[in-house]
């Protein structure tokens, strides 16, 4: 709080936001309605009587499992690798991941000495992160350890010591850019000493989520160098696997999701994906391919993006100058992403996350961005700034600022 700042204030202050009734929601990094309408002309790249790709190929009728050949150009060029090295999915790169893990999970991988089910398995969990990620391999039973992030990716001396010494750890989630939900962006030291560290496991793999490569907020980019160059660098040209999505570039939901890997991940995923399905829907990657048509055109497209959301981010971040500057709370200022952490004193959290919600504000559960959704210091609430509209934004930071500081008046 602030010297003029009491607690009979603040708890005043809370019953006037309580009383507008307030119905906002910063739960998930959703695209606002403006940004999905950005990818309207989607609809109309395709017609019923131009639905051919560039070689020839019926974009309405089964196969093509790999993608259209334009299509892995594309995402080629979004993750810096070769087009075989690229393998196109439906719409989720969600799903992509899950498949990943659960056919390594039954068959084992390439470099591997069996299913991984065959005996324990851990799996890294940088946090605060996502989720999501995290629900991946607690539903398929592994054991979650928690990485402490650093502000340039998770903390390495951590990774390295674990993964020389435990043969049961088998990979580690990582989002390179922008991560979910601090913001920070993985460093090229980072990046070298992934790819060559030594790991117990010889089946180690690395979940590399590049979910936000390409959603600047504004002029300064965030730069990670390519692991998968790295890895082959390194000898190590197995270890990762590579994931992204359009879901927040063009329409959540229905856009084109892809995986990335050297050529005997892509090929071992071909055998197992040819017995899941007879083809992914071609129509939509002709689509995608005609509207945005490059890199340059994803970039042109993202500006867009940038423009809507970088008032939004603008706005949390002054809120929260102006309420909790003093040093009563801390969180990131991203470049880019979906998402500012917000850190409270220890204990606070699900204070705070309790109180904005009896206000009219839904934020994430505390403790989600962390293994089994139990944040240790109980400090973390990820904010989300995207859906709701500038003034909604502008009105919600500010409920959670009051409930930080109501929290600790309180206690």
């Amino acid at each position: 709080m602030t010297p003029t700042e009491t607690a009979k204030g603040l708890a005043e202050r809370y019953e006037a936001f309580q009383a507008m009734k307030l119905k906002l929601d910063m739960t998930r990094g959703k695209p606002a309605n403006e940004q999905l309408d950005l990818a309207q002309g989607l609809f109309e790249a395709v017609t019923s009587h131009d639905f051919k790709a560039k070689d020839g190929t019926d974009t309405r009728n089964y196969g093509g499992l790999e993608g259209l050949p334009e299509a892995r150009a594309l995402f080629a060029e979004i993750f810096g690798v070769k087009p075989s090295e690229v393998l196109i999915g439906g719409a989720s790169s969600l799903t992509l991941m899950f498949d990943t893990l659960l056919r390594a999970h039954v068959f084992g991988v390439p470099g591997g000495t069996g299913p991984w089910s065959a005996a324990p398995v851990k799996w890294l969990c940088p946090a605060p992160g996502y989720d999501r990620h995290f629900a991946i391999t607690q539903h398929l039973g592994y054991e979650l350890i928690t990485v402490p992030m650093t502000g340039a990716g998770p903390d390495m001396d951590v990774v390295e010591r674990l993964v020389a010494e435990d043969a049961s750890i088998k990979g580690i989630w990582i989002v390179p850019k922008y991560s979910n939900p601090t913001g920070e962006s993985v460093s090229a030291d980072s990046v070298r000493r992934l790819a060559a560290m030594k790991t117990a496991a010889p089946d180690f793999r690395i979940i590399w989520d590049d979910a936000y490569s390409v959603h600047h907020l504004g002029d300064a980019h965030d730069e990670v160098p390519n692991l998968l160059d790295a890895c082959q660098s390194a000898g190590t040209p197995n270890r990762v696997l590579i994931f992204g999505s359009t879901s927040k570039i063009s329409h959540a939901g229905a856009g084109l999701a892809a995986m990335a890997a050297n050529e005997a991940n892509i090929a071992w995923t071909k055998v197992h994906a040819s017995k899941q399905t007879i083809g992914p829907d071609k129509v939509n990657q002709l689509r995608h391919v005609r509207y945005f048509k490059d890199l340059a055109g994803i970039h042109a497209h993202m500006a867009k993006h940038a423009a809507i959301l970088k008032p939004k981010f603008d706005a949390v971040l002054r809120v929260l100058e102006e309420e909790l500057g003093a040093g009563i709370a801390s969180w990131t200022r991203p470049n880019g992403g979906y998402f500012v952490s917000l850190d409270t004193p220890p204990g606070h959290a699900k204070n705070v996350v309790r109180l904005a919600a009896e206000a009219g504000v839904k934020l994430t559960e505390a403790g989600a961005t962390f293994p089994y959704g139990k944040d240790p210091s109980d400090r973390n609430i990820r904010l989300a700034p995207s859906c709701p509209s500038l003034l909604e934004i502008e009105t919600a930071t500010r409920v959670v600022a009051t409930c930080v500081k109501l929290s600790i008046a309180q206690h």
